[in-house]
């Protein structure tokens, strides 16, 4: 559950608690201004940095809900405030969560924008570790038995469909994709898909060099440029992290989705390196 939902849930359960946010912020700081915690007596949900900073947050929120501190700012530099070395300065704001209309809370802006093809053991593990990050995921499978019954968080949404290579027209230009599904045609299908558009900021397919090869030969043979296919990432993953277990490819694949380039908050195609180590 993220820090949006833990706050209307709180506030229909009339739990008291106080929002501390960081209001502004000025040079080095541990996080920018947008970012909230949530504060209980005996909770807390989310962070604005961690260390000294957090903790006298922390102090100074539970003050605010036993009626010994003001709500409102607090400025603190971080150096002489603080003894922190990160040397710039936050503005925290304390409100009760009665007062914080966390309904109306604007969400991070989102990394990237990916479809994820395939509900298998390695998208699992792949969809576990984006639902901590800010992004939008469409994840596709054709099969429904596959999704975990748990449902996800709200920025992932699961599709159930059928032809799944459908849904690449439906993407974003620039939008970036994962296809990791249970069969070699399936993934074929999907990946033309993805090709022949041609404007995606990734594109990632597992596989080995010899699916890679064998891929190649065939979208060439169907007329897809060369330079077009040069961009496509087969194997996926970064080539330091080496394993084949879902959890770490699943590292791996996503520490490549924030590693990609980022201009005016639009991912750009770049041509990857493929990983000689996964698959």
């Amino acid at each position: 559950m993220n820090l949006q939902s833990t706050a209307l849930l709180w506030l229909a359960e009339g739990r008291a608690a106080v929002v501390v946010e960081v209001a502004a912020h000025r040079g080095s700081v541990p996080r920018e201004a947008g970012t909230r915690m949530l504060v209980s007596a005996d909770d807390v949900v989310g962070t604005i940095g961690g260390g000294h900073l957090e903790q006298q947050a922390i102090e100074r929120a539970r003050a605010v809900l036993r009626g010994a501190a003001e709500v409102g700012d607090q400025h603190l530099p971080l150096g002489p405030a603080l003894g922190q070395c990160c040397g710039g300065a936050v503005t925290l704001r304390y409100t009760p969560l009665a007062d914080a209309r966390p309904a109306g809370w604007a969400g991070p802006e989102p990394r990237f924008t990916l479809q994820l093809y395939g509900a298998g053991h390695v998208g699992r593990a792949i969809v576990n570790l984006l639902e901590g990050i800010a992004c939008r995921v469409q994840w596709i499978d054709e099969r429904e038995s596959e999704f975990p019954r748990a449902p996800s968080a709200p920025h992932v949404e699961r599709l159930c469909v059928e032809p799944v290579e459908a849904e690449v027209a439906l993407a974003p230009p620039a939008a970036c994709y994962l296809v990791l599904t249970h069969s070699h045609a399936l993934d074929m299908a999907i990946t033309e898909a993805i090709l022949k558009r041609g404007d995606f900021g990734f594109l990632g397919l597992i596989g080995s060099q010899t699916k890679r090869a064998r891929f190649v030969h065939r979208f060439e043979a169907r007329g897809i440029a060369p330079a077009t296919i040069a961009r496509m990432t087969c194997p996926i993953g970064l080539p330091a992290i080496a394993g084949k277990e879902p959890e770490v490819i699943a590292v791996s694949v996503v520490a490549q989705l924030l590693a990609l380039p980022v201009l005016q908050g639009q991912r750009q195609p770049a041509i990857v390196t493929p990983s000689p180590t996964l698959f």
